[in-house]
């Protein structure tokens, strides 16, 4: 009787269970804050994010991520999707990719947001059939532009000042003393004659951030991968589609998955 008190009770759970409401799979990632990202391996392919698309119930996919520090000629980004297959030895292998999207920013700073459908090509995801491997889907980068050298006298400046030479020290002791080339003018406080002071040149960084005058993009790591029927994302083919805020864009290379990228 309690057997079928219970087989009973299971049958009304899954009378009473709500019909779901969107029919897609997500697969979320954790960053979301645009970060700079150096050039990699001599500006091979790199990874900003990575999704776990493991059993994909639908064959193409939207992601969504944002950019920062695009400058048109200076630091401009090559962006594509990239589906791995991996093993149980830590190795992944390469499957498909998108076309390359160039992302060559604006003359001015702007945070961009950049929309990507695409078909994957995952042999085993809409129909998975494989127990024991992984599929993921990667955002990566490599610089179209730049990155731009650091360039000391464009982002420091050097001035003349005293220091104390111990913090735990009080201040010295006595009046600003004359300049021997400079009478009258009571300005400089000689070290020789003030205990624990010294003088000399520091330099210090301009005051604009240093990431505006040089460095590298910033990207973000995909605020989303989800996978969608046809019927949702029409728009997505084996070559991709993006949608673009706040950078300059255009296709580049057609997909072409024999370019090196980082292996790690």
């Amino acid at each position: 009787m309690n057997e079928l008190a219970e087989v009973k009770r299971r049958l009304s759970a899954i009378e009473r269970a709500p019909a779901p409401v969107n029919t897609f799979d997500r697969y979320p990632a954790v960053e979301w804050a645009a970060q700079g990202r150096p050039a990699v391996g001599g500006n091979i392919w790199s990874s900003v994010s990575i999704a776990n698309a493991t059993g994909l119930t639908f064959d193409r996919v939207e992601c969504k991520f944002i950019t920062d520090f695009l400058y048109t000629g200076k630091r401009e980004a090559e962006v594509r999707l990239a589906a791995f297959r991996h093993t149980g030895k830590a190795e992944r292998e390469i499957v498909s990719a998108s076309a390359v999207l160039n992302l060559t920013g604006l003359t001015e700073r702007r945070i961009g947001s950049v929309v990507m459908r695409w078909v994957h090509g995952i042999p085993y995801g809409w129909d998975y059939a494989d127990d024991t491997t992984i599929y993921t889907i990667e955002l990566q980068h490599r610089y179209k532009v730049g990155p731009e050298p650091y360039d000391s006298d464009a982002h420091t400046v050097d001035v003349f000042a005293f220091y104390k030479g111990s913090n735990k020290a009080g201040p010295p002791t006595g009046g600003p003393m004359d300049m021997a080339n400079n009478a009258g003018y009571q300005t400089m406080v000689l070290p020789d004659s003030r205990p624990n002071v010294s003088a000399g040149w520091v330099t210090i960084p301009r005051i604009v951030g240093e990431q505006e005058l040089y460095g590298s993009y910033s990207l973000s790591a995909m605020q989303y991968c989800v996978g969608l029927p046809a019927e949702r994302i029409p728009e997505a083919s084996a070559k991709g589609w993006a949608w673009i805020r706040n950078s300059g864009a255009s296709w580049g290379r057609d997909p072409d998955i024999t370019e090196p990228y980082f292996s790690v």
